[in-house]
């Protein structure tokens, strides 16, 4: 599964899900309240449109939903009042 549309071949390696999900709970651990809107922009990328210029594209959001939904399951982190977790 690609990571983003801006991506054209999904990960190499195998564990790739794991290394996000630990990138995910360090980012969460630095600056809590952020959701799946603002992991989509922090992996998103550049979008190459062939002759036009390139624009800005935000990651796959199932992605960061499915991690954070484990992380809460293991009890890692939890529901912000505001938002975010």
């Amino acid at each position: 599964v690609k990571t983003s549309k801006a991506k054209e071949l999904p990960p190499s390696d195998p564990d790739w899900l794991y290394t996000r999900t630990a990138s995910m709970v360090r980012k969460i651990y630095i600056r809590g309240g952020t959701g799946v809107g603002g992991f989509r922009k922090v992996y998103g990328g550049q979008f190459r449109r062939g002759t036009m210029t390139n624009v800005f594209c935000k990651s796959s959001g199932k992605i960061a939903r499915y991690i954070l939904q484990q992380l809460e399951e293991m009890g890692l982190v939890e529901q912000d009042e505001n938002g975010g977790r």
